[in-house]
């Protein structure tokens, strides 16, 4: 069953962390927000593989560093050698250090987001929702370092990326420039008075019309273009 926003209903949670005391109150804490469910735990990497294949999760919340594999290895290998029928979990990493190595690494290795473990249990129980609906997630703080470090290296727009602009319409552009700015699907709607759900599908049209992957994408896409400015 799909439930708001695309995600499905229960939401099915795997957590991988090599803190007992962490998984568990990430599970009590979790378990208190429906739709998600928590449906397994693992303490080390190559463990949550082996929960993962048999579980089905929907989202897999994993922490960076745990024995026998790391949390960033395992999103790796899981995400690269899914072979089921079923849609591969999306993985939240869920980490106390939030490195730009660590950050940079996670979303290499395929992750849809990645928070810091002193987030709050509704910015985490909203993650998880966010991931699970086919959406990006990363703390604002690691979002403006990446856009950050980005533009500094930045070198002049492509002529397939000023063509990309001419894609958009006035709408969208609007869009464009409320998501470099920072603010959130909800943030956007009600800044443009349209629902939640008409933004996320004006987004998702706009990463598919520019082939891009996520917000982070679309934010350094105007930025390099002209149609947002850092603050």
């Amino acid at each position: 069953m799909t439930g708001v926003f695309g995600a499905p209903d229960p939401i099915r949670v795997l957590l991988a962390d090599d803190d007992v005391v962490v998984r568990t109150g990430l599970a009590a804490l979790l378990a208190r927000r429906p739709p998600i469910e928590v449906v397994g735990e693992a303490a080390d990497g190559l463990s949550a593989l082996g929960a993962a294949l048999s579980l089905r999760p929907h989202v897999l919340v994993m922490d960076v560093r745990m024995p026998v594999m790391d949390g960033i290895t395992a999103t790796r290998r899981l995400l690269s050698d899914w072979t089921t029928p079923e849609p591969r979990p999306r993985v939240l990493i869920l980490s106390t250090f939030d490195s730009d190595e660590y950050v940079h690494s996670a979303l290499r290795a395929g992750a849809s987001g990645f928070l810091r473990k002193d987030a709050s249990p509704d910015e985490i129980a909203h993650a998880v929702r966010v991931v699970a609906a086919g959406d990006g997630m990363l703390s604002p703080g690691v979002t403006g370092r990446l856009i950050q470090q980005t533009v500094r290296r930045m070198v002049e727009p492509e002529e397939s990326e000023l063509a990309g602009t001419e894609l958009l319409t006035r709408r969208d552009v609007e869009v464009v420039r409320l998501v470099a700015s920072g603010l959130s699907n909800a943030g956007i709607a009600a800044e443009l008075g349209l629902s939640e759900p008409s933004v996320k599908n004006r987004v998702t049209k706009v990463l598919a019309k520019l082939g891009l992957d996520n917000r982070v994408q679309l934010a350094i896409f105007a930025l390099k273009v002209g149609l947002a400015r850092l603050s």
